[in-house]
């Protein structure tokens, strides 16, 4: 199963930002198949738990759009919030019992019968790997999630769940901000392990419109200066810099703007250099390579 390039995050879409209406997300979801942009990133606890069911409620009324789309979703935060009373404090969950709830919840809020990947979230101190596994594999003889993977694991933690069941993705924060998965094993064990990276804040998560990041001004420099080669835009840019590389990073953008997923999905088509790569790593860096 592929997925799309880049993949539309939707935490902001709901109540943790834009409170699109019900006419909002149809509008977004369409324009996003209009661009090429079929996948769609979700968690069950964004939007205080509500960001699945405002979505899912495109799906209910437009059945036949469940075939076009491919859902992702994260579980394993227990969050403290009035629609989960019952949590005292916020928390991971990796139990057997709780990922299966938590897969059921999201099935209901997004009105599908599964989920094409679902991802723990944070990685749990507590994990029993053999529960994480046990839990997957309930789901999948049900047909309830068609692949699985991690968010914000570490090669050591990945590999301890990789000894009890098969890792699809992991979703990680890399940008031009943060280009340290690029040498601290990260995406080398991706490589290694044929594990599918996925990109969360790909772009900065905004960072770059603050002009007091110690490397802001070197980054635009470069990147202002290579999108003229280029001859596009500098967002297009940094998502070329992320598909340059050989794992197949799968950017997720976590925006309520159709612009900015369209320039993402424009970056497929920047087929940067090496050297013209290496600026921007220099220029995120502060330092030449040895």
């Amino acid at each position: 199963m592929d997925l799309s390039v880049p993949v539309a995050g939707c935490m902001r879409w709901g109540k943790w930002g834009a409170n699109f209406t019900l006419a909002d997300y149809r509008q977004i979801i369409d324009e996003c198949l209009e661009n090429g942009i079929t996948s769609f990133d979700h968690a069950d606890i964004y939007g205080d738990y509500s960001t699945e069911a405002d979505f899912g409620e495109v799906i209910k009324e437009r059945p036949s759009l469940r075939k076009d789309i491919q859902l992702i979703t994260k579980c394993g935060i227990q969050l403290q919030t009035s629609p989960r009373q019952e949590y005292f404090i916020k928390s991971y969950n990796t139990s057997r019992d709780h990922i299966i709830a938590s897969v059921e919840y999201s099935l209901r809020a997004l009105c599908t019968d599964y989920i094409d990947v679902l991802l723990i979230h944070r990685p749990d101190p507590l994990m029993d790997p053999a529960e994480v596994a046990a839990a997957v594999a309930h789901l999948k003889q049900q047909g309830k999630i068609l692949r699985f993977g991690v968010s914000n694991f570490s090669p050591h933690h990945t590999d301890l769940l990789r000894k009890f069941t098969e890792i699809n993705y992991n979703q990680i924060n890399i940008s031009i901000l943060n280009p340290f998965p690029f040498t601290n094993g990260v995406l080398d064990h991706c490589l290694m392990h044929g594990i599918t990276p996925m990109a969360w804040a790909p772009l900065g998560g905004g960072i770059m419109n603050d002009d007091s990041h110690p490397r802001y001004r070197t980054i635009v420099a470069t990147a202002t200066e290579l999108a003229e080669k280029y001859n596009t835009g500098v967002n297009q840019l940094l998502i070329a810099y992320l598909l340059k590389h050989p794992s197949g990073i799968v950017p997720v953008l976590g925006t309520t703007k159709i612009e900015r997923l369209v320039q993402a999905r424009e970056g497929k088509d920047v087929e940067l250099s090496r050297e013209d790569w290496f600026k921007l790593y220099v220029a995120s860096t502060g330092e030449d390579v040895a």
